[in-house]
């Protein structure tokens, strides 16, 4: 496994979905700003997650027959700039706009940075992911803190600095394409037309989809409401709430790392249904308790959980599509994420009527239909365990 090039990319991976992590935290600001309703708060996560998930199993299935290594840098550039736009655009309508901006971005990154990162895994492809993962949960993780922080100190205008570590760090993945390139090609070639096609899997890679969509429906149901949660429920400051989400994705950090070294130990199918399967009892208690102690804690527990699941999901879907490769990165990455982005409006609206808790109580049981259809999951072809 090419180990500096994954970190590249997992460098790439932090910037773009540092952007993801900075939007939520931006919501107490934006509602007291723009008197926005819960509804149109959710919204704005709407706009960014459902524009960059439909983009990209397009990307992902045109990266497959035309490798464009350039996306990478210009996808981590455009997410930060649309970001940053955020605060200083003057309507509810505009933010949409720049928001929309930032999900192309992220739309541009996501499959060609994926489909890279399988091509320089050698056969540990679930630890390449997750560290290519680790990226992206570090980027949620620093994007809250970092976002709060830039807040509380400039207010609003506070997040054009989110546009520096976009400049820079596109920069440096620009002088990196070469590179990028260069290995494609060679992969390419040890992969050559010589060999025999294998067969596409379509029918398992629907039922993982599926497990996909109630993944996505718990992360952005927690990545838009958390803050929410901590500041009208549990009575916190503006700043415990960035500070909870945070948690959320540092412990995700670990869960991820944790995640991909067992799924290339014990198998793909084995950690995505333990993990499922654990957050059956850990969720509801997480939205049962009303104590902010206990909520950390056991935020603590959700984030490890949850995360663990991320690079097993990708790789299976990887090896069900060998031959698409990153239009399966397209589709776990984007489409099937396109399900928590539609989800959150109606769980916004939910929040309006009956309160924050109500829409967090509707997701609380989504683990036992991901656990399920992770139980009708054949074994990947492709899959080969490490030595324990």
């Amino acid at each position: 496994m090419k180990y500096r090039l994954v970190s590249y990319l997992s460098l790439g991976h932090l910037m773009a979905d540092m952007t993801q992590g900075a939007i939520p935290v931006m919501l107490p600001f934006l509602i007291a700003e723009h008197h926005l309703s819960y509804a149109a708060a959710a919204g704005i996560v709407f706009a960014s997650t459902v524009v960059s998930s439909l983009v990209q199993p397009v990307l992902g299935y045109f990266a497959d027959r035309f490798s464009k290594p350039w996306f990478i840098p210009i996808g981590a550039l455009v997410a930060g700039l649309g970001v940053a736009l955020v605060g200083i655009v003057p309507s509810y309508h505009l933010i949409l706009a720049v928001v929309v901006l930032s999900g192309l971005g992220l739309a541009a990154y996501h499959p060609e940075a994926a489909r890279t990162a399988n091509f320089v895994a050698a056969e540990n492809k679930a630890t390449a992911m997750s560290l290519f993962g680790i990226g992206g949960q570090a980027g949620f993780a620093i994007g809250p803190v970092f976002t709060t922080a830039l807040l509380l100190w400039l207010g609003l205008k506070g997040t054009l600095v989110l546009a520096l570590p976009a400049i820079l760090i596109g920069i440096f993945l620009t002088f990196q394409v070469p590179r990028f390139s260069v290995y494609m090609k060679t992969s390419t070639k040890k992969t050559g037309t010589t060999q025999p096609a294998e067969q596409d899997e379509w029918v398992p890679f629907l039922r993982l989809s599926g497990v996909v969509f109630c993944r996505s429906i718990i992360f952005y149901t927690l990545n838009t409401f958390i803050p929410l949660y901590w500041i009208n429920v549990l009575h916190q400051s503006n700043a415990a709430a960035g500070t909870a989400l945070t948690i959320l994705f540092a412990a995700g950090v670990v869960g991820n790392f944790i995640g991909g070294r067992l799924a290339d130990t014990f198998g793909l199918r084995t950690v995505i249904r333990g993990a499922f399967a654990g957050l059956i009892i850990i969720l509801p208690l997480f939205v049962w308790t009303q104590n902010v102690l206990v909520a950390t804690l056991l935020l603590v527990v959700v984030g490890l959980i949850h995360f663990m699941t991320y690079s097993p999901l990708v790789v299976m879907g990887q090896m069900f599509l060998p031959n698409h490769v990153g239009l399966a990165s397209g589709v776990t990455f984007g489409l099937a994420v396109t399900i928590g982005g539609v989800a959150a409006p109606f769980l916004g609206m939910i929040a309006d009527q009956h309160g924050i808790g109500a829409a967090l109580w509707c997701v609380a049981f989504l683990p036992v239909l991901a656990t399920g259809l992770a139980l009708t999951l054949p074994h990947p072809r492709k899959e080969t365990l490490a030595p324990r």
